[in-house]
């Protein structure tokens, strides 16, 4: 990819596959900044799919948007000993 349109838009982005069992084990690196996400795809995704959902992960990344908080425990019920 050229250049940068914003804090959210990587560089070039190098893609690194290796497999793993029944899955894939997809790694994407901003190269101006060094930043990396990891995801794990099934073997039965394309390339194309699996390189689209990593540089989506990346943007988020770089854009410094944090996930949402995970939702708080469901209270235990009874007594606990």
């Amino acid at each position: 990819m050229a250049g940068r349109d914003d804090n959210s838009s990587p560089g070039n982005v190098l893609f690194e596959f290796s497999p793993m069992g029944g899955q894939m084990r997809v790694v994407a690196i901003d190269e101006a900044t060094g930043i990396e996400v990891v995801l794990i795809a099934p073997l039965r995704a394309s390339q194309h799919q699996m390189q689209t959902l990593a540089l989506a992960k990346l943007r988020r990344r770089l854009g410094g948007i944090e996930p949402e908080p995970a939702p708080p425990p469901t209270p235990i019920r009874g007594k606990l000993v």
